[in-house]
Protein backbone atom coordinates (compact mmCIF):
# COMPACT_ATOMS: atom_id res chain seq x y z
CA UNK A 1 0.00 0.00 0.00
CA UNK A 2 1.14 3.27 -0.95
CA UNK A 3 -0.15 6.94 -1.13
CA UNK A 4 -0.89 6.68 -4.75
CA UNK A 5 -3.55 5.06 -3.15
CA UNK A 6 -5.47 7.79 -1.81
CA UNK A 7 -6.63 10.55 -3.00
CA UNK A 8 -4.19 13.44 -4.00
CA UNK A 9 -3.17 15.93 -1.37
CA UNK A 10 -6.06 18.34 -2.13
CA UNK A 11 -8.70 16.18 -2.41
CA UNK A 12 -7.82 14.26 0.45
CA UNK A 13 -7.09 17.21 2.64
CA UNK A 14 -10.86 18.34 1.69
CA UNK A 15 -12.18 14.93 2.59
CA UNK A 16 -10.90 14.55 6.34
CA UNK A 17 -12.01 18.69 6.67
CA UNK A 18 -15.16 17.94 5.73
CA UNK A 19 -15.51 14.35 8.11
CA UNK A 20 -13.84 16.25 10.49
CA UNK A 21 -17.19 18.74 10.33
CA UNK A 22 -19.47 16.25 10.45
CA UNK A 23 -18.19 14.01 13.44
CA UNK A 24 -16.89 16.51 15.80
CA UNK A 25 -19.81 18.67 16.03
CA UNK A 26 -20.74 17.35 19.57
CA UNK A 27 -23.22 15.17 20.95
CA UNK A 28 -26.40 16.10 19.62
CA UNK A 29 -25.32 17.29 15.90
CA UNK A 30 -22.10 14.90 15.08
CA UNK A 31 -23.30 13.18 11.91
CA UNK A 32 -22.41 9.63 10.85
CA UNK A 33 -19.76 8.97 7.83
CA UNK A 34 -20.07 6.55 5.36
CA UNK A 35 -17.65 3.25 5.17
CA UNK A 36 -15.55 4.13 2.48
CA UNK A 37 -14.94 7.26 4.07
CA UNK A 38 -14.12 5.76 7.27
CA UNK A 39 -11.75 3.65 5.14
CA UNK A 40 -9.26 6.47 3.33
CA UNK A 41 -9.69 8.56 6.31
CA UNK A 42 -8.24 5.66 8.21
CA UNK A 43 -5.76 4.94 5.44
CA UNK A 44 -4.94 8.31 4.97
CA UNK A 45 -3.97 8.42 8.78
CA UNK A 46 -1.72 4.89 9.01
CA UNK A 47 0.33 6.52 5.60
CA UNK A 48 0.97 9.58 7.11
CA UNK A 49 -0.76 12.02 4.65
CA UNK A 50 -3.08 13.62 7.57
CA UNK A 51 -1.91 16.08 9.58
CA UNK A 52 -1.49 14.79 13.18
CA UNK A 53 -3.49 16.67 14.54
CA UNK A 54 -6.48 15.99 12.46
CA UNK A 55 -5.41 12.73 12.86
CA UNK A 56 -6.08 12.45 16.55
CA UNK A 57 -9.26 14.90 15.73
CA UNK A 58 -10.44 11.92 13.87
CA UNK A 59 -9.99 8.94 16.00
CA UNK A 60 -11.14 11.18 19.03
CA UNK A 61 -14.62 12.32 17.51
CA UNK A 62 -15.16 9.06 16.04
CA UNK A 63 -15.10 7.60 19.59
CA UNK A 64 -17.19 10.67 21.36
CA UNK A 65 -20.02 10.23 18.76
CA UNK A 66 -19.73 6.12 19.04
CA UNK A 67 -18.58 4.58 15.69
CA UNK A 68 -21.35 2.71 13.73
CA UNK A 69 -21.20 -0.27 12.29
CA UNK A 70 -20.21 1.24 8.90
CA UNK A 71 -17.23 3.61 10.16
CA UNK A 72 -15.86 0.42 12.07
CA UNK A 73 -15.97 -1.52 9.15
CA UNK A 74 -14.34 1.16 7.11
CA UNK A 75 -11.45 1.65 9.67
CA UNK A 76 -11.20 -2.18 10.03
CA UNK A 77 -11.01 -1.89 6.16
CA UNK A 78 -7.78 0.68 6.25
CA UNK A 79 -5.95 -1.26 8.43
CA UNK A 80 -6.15 -4.78 6.43
CA UNK A 81 -4.95 -3.18 3.49
CA UNK A 82 -1.90 -2.45 5.25
CA UNK A 83 -1.10 -5.76 7.25
CA UNK A 84 1.22 -7.79 6.19
CA UNK A 85 -0.62 -11.31 6.01
CA UNK A 86 0.38 -14.34 5.04
CA UNK A 87 -1.00 -18.01 4.65
CA UNK A 88 0.11 -20.83 6.75
CA UNK A 89 0.68 -24.06 4.98
CA UNK A 90 -2.22 -25.76 7.08
CA UNK A 91 -5.33 -26.16 6.61
CA UNK A 92 -6.94 -24.54 9.90
CA UNK A 93 -5.45 -21.75 11.76
CA UNK A 94 -7.06 -19.97 15.20
CA UNK A 95 -6.38 -16.42 15.68
CA UNK A 96 -5.90 -15.42 19.49
CA UNK A 97 -6.78 -11.92 19.90
CA UNK A 98 -5.89 -10.45 23.68
CA UNK A 99 -5.97 -7.21 24.74
CA UNK A 100 -3.07 -4.98 23.07
CA UNK A 101 -2.85 -2.99 26.02
CA UNK A 102 -2.53 -5.76 28.30
CA UNK A 103 -3.20 -6.68 32.13
CA UNK A 104 -2.67 -4.53 35.06
CA UNK A 105 -4.98 -6.41 37.87
CA UNK A 106 -3.94 -10.12 37.23
CA UNK A 107 -1.61 -12.27 35.67
CA UNK A 108 -2.11 -13.55 32.46
CA UNK A 109 -2.39 -17.26 31.64
CA UNK A 110 -3.41 -16.78 27.79
CA UNK A 111 0.16 -16.21 26.30
CA UNK A 112 0.77 -20.10 27.21
CA UNK A 113 -2.97 -21.07 25.57
CA UNK A 114 -1.23 -21.54 22.07
CA UNK A 115 1.29 -24.07 22.65
CA UNK A 116 -1.25 -25.76 24.62
CA UNK A 117 -3.79 -25.85 22.03
CA UNK A 118 -0.63 -26.96 19.36
CA UNK A 119 -0.13 -29.77 21.70
CA UNK A 120 -3.81 -30.57 20.81
CA UNK A 121 -3.63 -30.04 17.66
CA UNK A 122 -4.64 -26.74 16.77
CA UNK A 123 -2.56 -24.53 15.02
CA UNK A 124 -2.66 -20.96 16.93
CA UNK A 125 -1.16 -17.92 16.41
CA UNK A 126 -1.65 -15.00 18.75
CA UNK A 127 -0.43 -11.30 18.19
CA UNK A 128 0.17 -7.89 20.21
CA UNK A 129 2.76 -5.39 20.78
CA UNK A 130 5.04 -4.24 23.23
CA UNK A 131 3.14 -1.58 25.09
CA UNK A 132 -0.11 0.49 24.45
CA UNK A 133 -2.87 2.24 26.52
CA UNK A 134 -4.77 3.08 28.02
CA UNK A 135 -4.11 0.36 30.31
CA UNK A 136 0.05 -0.43 29.69
CA UNK A 137 -0.55 -3.60 31.00
CA UNK A 138 1.68 -6.65 30.55
CA UNK A 139 0.95 -8.31 27.24
CA UNK A 140 1.70 -11.55 25.34
CA UNK A 141 4.64 -10.26 24.39
CA UNK A 142 5.79 -9.53 27.62
CA UNK A 143 5.55 -12.66 28.95
CA UNK A 144 6.51 -14.80 26.09
CA UNK A 145 9.89 -13.08 26.22
CA UNK A 146 10.49 -13.60 29.74
CA UNK A 147 9.84 -17.53 29.03
CA UNK A 148 12.44 -17.25 26.27
CA UNK A 149 10.41 -17.16 23.51
CA UNK A 150 11.35 -15.35 20.21
CA UNK A 151 9.04 -12.61 20.14
CA UNK A 152 10.31 -10.91 17.37
CA UNK A 153 9.50 -12.93 14.24
CA UNK A 154 8.39 -11.81 11.32
CA UNK A 155 4.93 -12.25 9.33
CA UNK A 156 6.61 -15.59 7.71
CA UNK A 157 9.29 -17.34 9.35
CA UNK A 158 5.58 -17.29 12.24
CA UNK A 159 3.81 -18.95 9.84
CA UNK A 160 6.32 -21.51 9.13
CA UNK A 161 6.28 -22.36 13.26
CA UNK A 162 2.45 -23.09 12.68
CA UNK A 163 3.32 -25.78 10.21
CA UNK A 164 6.82 -26.97 10.31
CA UNK A 165 8.19 -26.01 14.31
CA UNK A 166 6.11 -26.25 17.14
CA UNK A 167 2.58 -25.69 15.40
CA UNK A 168 2.32 -21.94 17.13
CA UNK A 169 3.41 -18.26 16.96
CA UNK A 170 3.41 -14.93 18.33
CA UNK A 171 3.52 -12.21 15.80
CA UNK A 172 3.89 -8.45 17.14
CA UNK A 173 2.32 -5.49 15.34
CA UNK A 174 5.68 -4.02 14.75
CA UNK A 175 6.62 -6.46 12.15
CA UNK A 176 2.86 -7.29 10.29
CA UNK A 177 1.39 -3.56 10.85
CA UNK A 178 4.06 -1.07 11.00
CA UNK A 179 2.04 1.41 9.76
CA UNK A 180 -0.53 0.91 12.28
CA UNK A 181 2.66 0.45 15.35
CA UNK A 182 3.83 3.83 14.12
CA UNK A 183 0.35 5.35 15.40
CA UNK A 184 1.55 4.32 19.25
CA UNK A 185 2.92 7.80 20.34
CA UNK A 186 -0.16 9.43 18.63
CA UNK A 187 -2.06 7.46 20.60
CA UNK A 188 -0.36 8.06 23.86
CA UNK A 189 -0.82 11.46 23.35
CA UNK A 190 -4.62 10.78 22.70
CA UNK A 191 -4.38 9.48 26.45
CA UNK A 192 -8.44 8.23 25.77
CA UNK A 193 -9.09 4.63 23.55
CA UNK A 194 -9.99 5.06 20.14
CA UNK A 195 -11.44 2.91 17.36
CA UNK A 196 -8.68 1.66 16.52
CA UNK A 197 -8.03 -0.10 20.46
CA UNK A 198 -11.27 -1.94 18.88
CA UNK A 199 -10.45 -3.18 15.52
CA UNK A 200 -6.29 -3.97 15.50
CA UNK A 201 -7.09 -7.06 16.89
CA UNK A 202 -8.63 -8.19 13.84
CA UNK A 203 -5.47 -7.19 11.61
CA UNK A 204 -5.26 -10.88 10.64
CA UNK A 205 -1.88 -11.49 10.17
CA UNK A 206 -1.66 -15.22 9.61
CA UNK A 207 -4.50 -17.79 7.69
CA UNK A 208 -4.97 -21.03 7.63
CA UNK A 209 -5.39 -22.39 4.03
CA UNK A 210 -9.10 -23.34 4.63
CA UNK A 211 -9.91 -21.46 7.19
CA UNK A 212 -9.17 -19.45 10.00
CA UNK A 213 -11.06 -18.93 13.21
CA UNK A 214 -11.10 -15.66 15.99
CA UNK A 215 -11.16 -15.90 19.40
CA UNK A 216 -10.81 -12.62 21.59
CA UNK A 217 -12.12 -11.41 25.38
CA UNK A 218 -15.17 -8.85 26.18
CA UNK A 219 -15.86 -6.97 28.83
CA UNK A 220 -19.07 -4.59 28.17
CA UNK A 221 -21.90 -6.11 27.28
CA UNK A 222 -22.32 -4.19 23.73
CA UNK A 223 -19.09 -5.32 22.48
CA UNK A 224 -20.29 -8.86 21.08
CA UNK A 225 -22.50 -8.07 17.97
CA UNK A 226 -18.91 -5.46 17.08
CA UNK A 227 -16.47 -8.11 17.55
CA UNK A 228 -18.88 -10.99 15.59
CA UNK A 229 -19.68 -8.08 12.64
CA UNK A 230 -15.90 -7.27 12.37
CA UNK A 231 -15.02 -10.54 12.40
CA UNK A 232 -17.41 -11.88 9.50
CA UNK A 233 -16.35 -8.25 7.72
CA UNK A 234 -12.41 -9.85 8.16
CA UNK A 235 -13.28 -12.82 6.45
CA UNK A 236 -12.64 -15.10 9.71
CA UNK A 237 -14.80 -18.45 9.38
CA UNK A 238 -16.14 -18.60 12.77
CA UNK A 239 -15.90 -16.38 15.92
CA UNK A 240 -15.28 -17.56 19.90
CA UNK A 241 -16.06 -13.96 22.00
CA UNK A 242 -15.73 -14.50 25.92
CA UNK A 243 -16.30 -12.38 28.47
CA UNK A 244 -13.10 -12.58 30.39
CA UNK A 245 -11.32 -11.22 32.90
CA UNK A 246 -10.01 -7.60 31.55
CA UNK A 247 -11.11 -8.46 28.46
CA UNK A 248 -9.13 -11.21 27.78
CA UNK A 249 -9.81 -14.77 26.45
CA UNK A 250 -10.37 -16.73 29.92
CA UNK A 251 -13.73 -16.50 31.85
CA UNK A 252 -14.13 -15.98 35.82
CA UNK A 253 -12.94 -19.17 37.52
CA UNK A 254 -14.95 -18.66 40.46
CA UNK A 255 -18.41 -17.35 38.99
CA UNK A 256 -20.57 -18.34 35.85
CA UNK A 257 -19.77 -16.62 32.69
CA UNK A 258 -20.99 -16.46 29.02
CA UNK A 259 -19.91 -16.04 25.52
CA UNK A 260 -20.75 -16.31 22.21
CA UNK A 261 -20.17 -17.74 18.88
CA UNK A 262 -20.45 -17.97 15.24
CA UNK A 263 -19.65 -20.72 12.39
CA UNK A 264 -18.98 -20.15 9.30
CA UNK A 265 -19.72 -16.67 8.78
CA UNK A 266 -23.46 -17.11 10.09
CA UNK A 267 -25.11 -15.03 13.05
CA UNK A 268 -23.74 -15.15 16.82
CA UNK A 269 -25.42 -16.63 19.50
CA UNK A 270 -25.02 -16.67 23.07
CA UNK A 271 -24.19 -19.40 25.86
CA UNK A 272 -23.70 -19.40 29.75
CA UNK A 273 -20.74 -21.32 30.97
CA UNK A 274 -19.55 -22.28 34.76
CA UNK A 275 -16.32 -23.62 35.64
CA UNK A 276 -18.08 -25.88 38.01
CA UNK A 277 -18.76 -27.63 35.27
CA UNK A 278 -15.42 -28.90 34.30
CA UNK A 279 -14.55 -29.74 37.86
CA UNK A 280 -13.05 -26.13 38.39
CA UNK A 281 -13.57 -24.66 42.08
CA UNK A 282 -11.56 -22.24 42.90
CA UNK A 283 -11.76 -18.93 45.32
CA UNK A 284 -9.83 -16.91 42.74
CA UNK A 285 -11.34 -15.07 39.82
CA UNK A 286 -7.94 -15.35 37.86
CA UNK A 287 -4.52 -15.79 38.67
CA UNK A 288 -3.96 -13.52 41.73
CA UNK A 289 -1.02 -10.91 42.00
CA UNK A 290 1.37 -12.47 44.42
CA UNK A 291 2.49 -10.41 47.61
CA UNK A 292 5.89 -9.66 46.12
CA UNK A 293 5.26 -8.14 42.82
CA UNK A 294 4.77 -4.65 42.93
CA UNK A 295 1.56 -3.38 42.88
CA UNK A 296 -0.62 -0.50 44.48
CA UNK A 297 -1.51 -0.96 48.41
CA UNK A 298 -4.37 -2.64 48.92
CA UNK A 299 -7.69 -0.70 50.50
CA UNK A 300 -7.19 2.02 47.80
CA UNK A 301 -9.32 0.69 45.00
CA UNK A 302 -8.71 -2.51 42.72
CA UNK A 303 -5.07 -3.55 43.08
CA UNK A 304 -2.56 -2.46 40.44
CA UNK A 305 0.71 -4.22 39.24
CA UNK A 306 3.29 -1.21 38.66
CA UNK A 307 6.63 -3.45 37.73
CA UNK A 308 5.16 -4.85 34.22
CA UNK A 309 8.87 -7.10 33.95
CA UNK A 310 8.05 -8.16 37.10
CA UNK A 311 4.78 -9.54 36.46
CA UNK A 312 5.58 -11.10 33.36
CA UNK A 313 8.24 -13.03 34.73
CA UNK A 314 6.32 -13.77 37.61
CA UNK A 315 3.34 -14.73 34.77
CA UNK A 316 6.08 -16.62 32.64
CA UNK A 317 7.39 -18.77 35.41
CA UNK A 318 3.56 -19.83 36.88
CA UNK A 319 2.72 -20.41 32.92
CA UNK A 320 5.65 -22.83 32.75
CA UNK A 321 5.41 -24.73 35.46
CA UNK A 322 1.31 -25.26 34.42
CA UNK A 323 2.66 -26.68 31.22
CA UNK A 324 4.11 -29.18 33.11
CA UNK A 325 1.38 -30.12 35.07
CA UNK A 326 1.77 -27.85 38.42
CA UNK A 327 -2.24 -27.00 39.61
CA UNK A 328 -3.04 -23.83 40.45
CA UNK A 329 -5.09 -20.91 38.82
CA UNK A 330 -3.10 -20.84 35.90
CA UNK A 331 -3.41 -24.49 35.47
CA UNK A 332 -7.45 -24.15 35.23
CA UNK A 333 -7.27 -21.14 33.49
CA UNK A 334 -5.74 -22.93 30.95
CA UNK A 335 -7.87 -25.77 30.97
CA UNK A 336 -11.13 -23.70 30.93
CA UNK A 337 -10.17 -21.38 28.24
CA UNK A 338 -8.58 -24.30 26.15
CA UNK A 339 -11.81 -26.42 26.53
CA UNK A 340 -14.12 -23.05 25.11
CA UNK A 341 -11.76 -23.25 22.19
CA UNK A 342 -11.64 -27.04 21.46
CA UNK A 343 -15.34 -27.18 21.27
CA UNK A 344 -16.01 -24.27 19.60
CA UNK A 345 -13.78 -25.80 17.00
CA UNK A 346 -15.55 -29.09 17.20
CA UNK A 347 -12.42 -30.93 18.48
CA UNK A 348 -14.18 -31.66 21.72
CA UNK A 349 -17.95 -33.06 21.72
CA UNK A 350 -18.60 -30.90 25.29
CA UNK A 351 -16.52 -28.71 27.89
CA UNK A 352 -15.91 -31.69 30.04
CA UNK A 353 -14.35 -33.46 26.78
CA UNK A 354 -11.98 -30.33 25.85
CA UNK A 355 -10.79 -30.09 29.64
CA UNK A 356 -9.96 -34.00 29.87
CA UNK A 357 -7.85 -33.62 26.76
CA UNK A 358 -6.58 -30.65 28.02
CA UNK A 359 -5.69 -32.27 31.56
CA UNK A 360 -3.96 -35.05 30.33
CA UNK A 361 -1.99 -33.13 27.87
CA UNK A 362 -0.77 -30.88 31.01
CA UNK A 363 -0.36 -33.58 33.14
CA UNK A 364 1.81 -35.17 31.00
CA UNK A 365 4.40 -31.86 30.45
CA UNK A 366 4.47 -32.46 26.41
CA UNK A 367 2.97 -28.82 25.87
CA UNK A 368 6.21 -27.45 27.58
CA UNK A 369 8.21 -29.03 24.97
CA UNK A 370 6.74 -26.53 22.47
CA UNK A 371 7.95 -23.23 24.22
CA UNK A 372 11.02 -23.12 21.95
Amino acid sequence: MTTANLPGPAELDAMMASIIQRIATGPDLSKDIAEEEARLGMLGVLENAVDPVRAAIFLIALRMKRETREENRGVLAAILETTDRVTAEVDEVLDLADPYDGYNRTLPASPFLPPLLAEAGVATVSHGLDQVGPKYGITHRHVLAAAGVDVDLDTRAAARRLSDGPGWAYVDQANFAPKLHDLIELRRKMIKRSVITTVEVLAKPITGRHKTHFVTGYVHKPYPPVYADLARHAGFDSALLVRGVEGGVIPSLRQAGKYFAYHDGGEETAHDIDPASIGIASEHRCVPVPEDIPQTPKGEGAVTITDTAAGAQRAAELGLAALRGEKGATYDSLVYSGSLILHHLGRADSLADGAAQLRAILDSGRAAERVV
